[in-house]
C-alpha cells in the first residue's frame, strides 16, 4: 500500500546526488566508533569492571539499567521528534542537535572515576540517547537520496563502511585503552566521530520548510501523534514488518550492548580480547553488509532477512553449548557476517514501506520498535541470568527465541520490492 505512493525517481531527482550519497554513507563510518568503543568494549567494561567494581553482578545489573534507561526515551521520543521535524523542515537541526548531545556525553566521560556509578550512569545515557536520536534522522533521508532500486545497495554499503570505521576506531584506541589512558579514548571518539561527521552536515539535503516554527510544529505533531499511530496501525503490511523486526532486533541490539559481558562472563576473554574479538567481527560484518547489498536489491530485503535469522537462530543454539573459545571465534564470525546485512536489509525494507514525505515520523516509529525492544532485551538476558545463577547460556536461548519470534513473523510480510518485480 505504501510502495504505491513513493515514485521511483532518478539519481537526477532533488537531493539525490552523489555527493549526498557519499556524504549519508560517510556518516556510518563517522558515528561507528562510539558503539564500537563506548557501548560493546571499552566503555563497557570501564563501567561494569572498574566504576562500579562488584563481582557480584551488580555492575552486569547497572549496565543493563543504563541501556535500558537510554533505550526507553528514545523509543518514547522519536515519533513524536520525527514528526515535529517532518512539519517544520528542521530535520537537519535536530540532526545536528543530537550529534552534538552524543559528543558532549562522551566528553563528560572524561571526568569520571571509580565509584561513580549514577554520575557515569547518567553521562552514558545522556550520549547514547544522542546517538540513537541522530540516527533517526539520519535513516529517514535515505529514500530522500536514492531512488526505490538502490535503497538496499545504498544501506548496505553504509553498514559495511560502518563496520570498517568501527575496526579502524578500536585499532586507533586499543594502543591507549591498554595503558589505562581513558581519556585519551575518549577524546579520539570525539574527534573521529565530528571530523567524518561535516560532510553529512554540509551535502545532505536542506529541508523544505512548512512555514511552521518548531513550536507550532509540536503542537501538531502532538496532535498527529495518535493519528500516526493508528495509521501505522491500521497499515497490515507495515504493522506485521514492524512487529517482526521488534523480536529480532531485540535479540541483535542484546547482543551488541551485552558483547564485553557475555566473552568475560563465559568464555574468560580479558579487556585486549574483547576488543580483538569484537573487530574480529566488525570484519566479518563488513563482508557480509558488502556480500548481502546486492542481493538485497535482486532477491529482496525479507529474504535476506530470513536466511541471516536462520544462521541467527542456528549460531544460537550452538552458542549454548559451545565450551572452548576458539569455537565461540568461529560462532562469532559466522553471526557477524549476518550483522550487518540484517540492519541494512531491515533499513532498505522499512524505507520501501514509507510514503513519500513521512520519512522522519515513520522512521521514528521504526526507532521505537528498536528501541522499546532493546528495553526488554538486556533485563530479560540479565534476569534470566541472575535466575539461573550467574549462568549466561540460558540467556543465550533466550535470545535464540527472540531471532526465532522474529523469523516467524517476518514470514507473514509482503516484500514490496518482489511485489514490483512482479
Amino acid at each position: 500500500m505504501h510502495r504505491a505512493g513513493r515514485e521511483s525517481g532518478s539519481e537526477g531527482a532533488p537531493g539525490r546526488s552523489k555527493r549526498a550519497v557519499r556524504s549519508w554513507i560517510l556518516y556510518d563510518f563517522a558515528n561507528s566508533i562510539y558503539p564500537a568503543v563506548i557501548t560493546a568494549t571499552v566503555f563497557q567494561i570501564y563501567y561494569v569492571g572498574t566504576i562500579v567494581g562488584s563481582a557480584d553482578g551488580v555492575g552486569e545489573l547497572w549496565w543493563g539499567r543504563a541501556v535500558a534507561a537510554s533505550a526507553l526515551i528514545v523509543a518514547l521520543t522519536s515519533p513524536l521528534l520525527g514528526a515535529i521535524a517532518d512539519r517544520s523542515g528542521a530535520r537537519k537541526r535536530f540532526f545536528a542537535a543530537y550529534v552534538a548531545m552524543c559528543l558532549a556525553g562522551v566528553g563528560l566521560m572524561t571526568t569520571l572515576e571509580p565509584g561513580m556509578i549514577v554520575a557515569a550512569f547518567l553521562v552514558f545515557v545522556i550520549a547514547n540517547v544522542g546517538f540513537e536520536s541522530a540516527n533517526v534522522f539520519y535513516n529517514a533521508y535515505l529514500p530522500d537520496i536514492v531512488s526505490p532500486e538502490r535503497l538496499g545497495r545504498t544501506s548496505g554499503y553504509g553498514y559495511g563502511l560502518g563496520y570498517l570505521g568501527s575496526a579502524l576506531g578500536l585499532l586507533i584506541v586499543l594502543p591507549f585503552a591498554k595503558a589505562g589512558q581513558l581519556e585519551i579514548v575518549w577524546l579520539i571518539v570525539i574527534v573521529f566521530f565530528a571530523l567524518f561527521s561535516v560532510p553529512a552536515f554540509r551535502h545532505l539535503p536542506a529541508d523544505g520548510s512548512s512555514g511552521l516554527g518548531v513550536r507550532q510544529a509540536a503542537l501538531a505533531g502532538i496532535a498527529d501523534f495518535r493519528r500516526i499511530t493508528a495509521e501505522v496501525w491500521g497499515d497490515r503490511n507495515l504493522r506485521r514488518f514492524l512487529f517482526a523486526f521488534f523480536f529480532y532486533i531485540d535479540g541483535v541490539l542484546t547482543i551488541i550492548v551485552m558483547a564485553a559481558v557475555i566473552a568475560t562472563g563465559t568464555f574468560g576473554f580479558d579487556q585486549q580480547g574483547v576488543i580483538i574479538l569484537f573487530l574480529i567481527v566488525q570484519l566479518s560484518a563488513l563482508a557480509g553488509a558488502y556480500a548481502m547489498a546486492k542481493p538485497t536489491d535482486t532477491l529482496g530485503p525479507k529474504k535476506v532477512l530470513t536466511g541471516v535469522l536462520c544462521l541467527w537462530v542456528v549460531a544460537g543454539i550452538a552458542a549454548y553449548f559451545v565450551q572452548s573459545p576458539d569455537v565461540f571465534y568461529g560462532l562469532a564470525v559466522a553471526a557477524g557476517f549476518g550483522l550487518g546485512s540484517v540492519q541494512s536489509a531491515s533499513r532498505a525494507l522499512m524505507a520501501s514501506l514509507i510514503p513519500k514525505g513521512r520519512e522522519a515520523e515513520l522512521f521514528g516509529f521504526y526507532a521505537l520498535c528498536g528501541r522499546s525492544s532493546s528495553v526488554l532485551g538486556p533485563l530479560l538476558f540479565g534476569w534470566v541470568t541472575y535466575v539461573a545463577g550467574g549462568n549466561q547460556r540460558p540467556g543465550f536461548l533466550v535470545l535464540t527465541a527472540l531471532f526465532l519470534i522474529g523469523l516467524v513473523l517476518l514470514q507473514r510480510v509482503r516484500d514490496p520490492f518482489v511485489s514490483a518485480a512482479g
